[in-house]
C-alpha cells in the first residue's frame, strides 16, 4: 500500500493528512501542541483513534511508545552513537536502515522489507512518500514511522533554535 503524508507548514495546531496513491485523505494526524513531551493521534476519516505517540519525558535519549488500542505495542528510540543515527525498535522483531538525515529509510523483519519512507523535497511542507508491503498492519506500521519521525525532529529541534516542523 502507498500512502502519502503531507504536513502542514506554520500549523498553529499541529495537522497532518495521510493520502492513498489515489489522492483519497485515508488518515488524519493530530499533536498537541501544548503538552508534556509529544504526542500524535492517528485517526481514520470518521476521526476515530486509531493509535497513539507520546514521547517519554524525561528520558536521556528520545524515546516514543505506540499505543494502539490502549495497549503499548512499540518503543522506538534513539540509541547513543558518535557517527551514524542508530534506532531499536522495541516490542516488534524490526530493524531499521537507510539515510536517516535524508529521511530515506526502511524498516525491515527476518522476512524482508516492510516500509520504505522517502521524503520529497521539492514541495511546500514536509511530504513523505511511505510504501507499505501488502499484508502488513498499516496503522501500527504509520504509527512506528510517525514516532521515527518524531525522534529525528527531536533531533533537528535539539540542534536549531528553530523549528519550522508541523509535527512538533
Amino acid at each position: 500500500m502507498q500512502l502519502f503524508l503531507k504536513q502542514k507548514v506554520f500549523s498553529i495546531k499541529s495537522k497532518s493528512s495521510v493520502f492513498d496513491a489515489a489522492g483519497n485523505e485515508v488518515y488524519y494526524i493530530e499533536g498537541k501542541v501544548i503538552s508534556v513531551g509529544k504526542k500524535l493521534t492517528i485517526y481514520n476519516t470518521n476521526m476515530e483513534e486509531l493509535a497513539f505517540i507520546r514521547q517519554k519525558v524525561p528520558a536521556l535519549m528520545p524515546k516514543y511508545f505506540v499505543e494502539i488500542n490502549g495497549e503499548q505495542v512499540a518503543l522506538i528510540k534513539k540509541k547513543f552513537s558518535l557517527f551514524k543515527p542508530k534506532y531499536e525498535i522495541e516490542g516488534k522483531d524490526w530493524q531499521i536502515e537507510g539515510d536517516f538525515f535524508a529521511h530515506d529509510y526502511s524498516i525491515n523483519s527476518p522476512g524482508g522489507v516492510i516500509v520504505t519512507i522517502h521524503k520529497k523535497w521539492m514541495s511546500w511542507g514536509d511530504a513523505y512518500e511511505i510504501d507499505i508491503v501488502d499484508g502488513e498492519d498499516v496503522i501500527t506500521v504509520l504509527a512506528t514511522v510517525l514516532a521515527i519521525d518524531a525522534v529525528l525532529d527531536s533531533q533537528e529541534s535539539s540542534s536549531s533554535s528553530i523549528s519550522f516542523s508541523s509535527n512538533s
